[in-house]
């Protein structure tokens, strides 16, 4: 009997090592292939449309202040992995996607998205979120 505790407390310590390397390394794999299918879907010309809207919409504009001047130090995350991680345990994977799929229909409005979203994180999460925008798109630009 004994040895069939221990035998079962290994394999469920394995189980759960696994996972959380599944989880782990998932997350940052994802969080890589969405930032490389972006760079590989703008061409220049749509870059500069980007780099324009981000310019000329006053709402980005005040984003990019706030985060520009956000010390990282006080943020939950920093990385687009950890980002990640966390947008996916916080929204879920089916229902990112299920937004997704409701954006490209135009049946989601932007309004709900973000009201979604900003129920779901906290403050220093939104902020760190756009931290971690903020220096991807500076990373793009370059």
């Amino acid at each position: 009997m004994k040895k069939f505790l221990t035998i079962t407390a290994i394999i469920l310590v394995l189980v759960g090592a696994a996972g959380y390397a599944v989880w782990h390394f998932g997350t940052n794999i994802a969080s890589e292939k969405i930032i490389e299918t972006m760079k590989t879907s703008l061409d220049n010309e749509t870059l500069e449309e980007i780099k324009s809207y981000i310019e000329n919409d006053p709402k980005v504009q005040e984003i990019v202040k706030e985060a520009a001047t956000t010390n990282p130090d006080t943020l939950p995350f920093q990385t687009k992995e950890d980002a990640t991680r966390v947008i996916i345990s916080k929204v879920g994977v089916n229902r990112i996607l299920e937004i997704q799929e409701q954006a490209q229909n135009g049946s989601i409005s932007e309004e709900e998205i973000l009201s979604e979203i900003e129920g779901k994180l906290s403050e220093d999460e939104i902020s760190a979120l756009k931290y971690v925008l903020y220096k991807e798109l500076n990373e793009m630009s370059k």
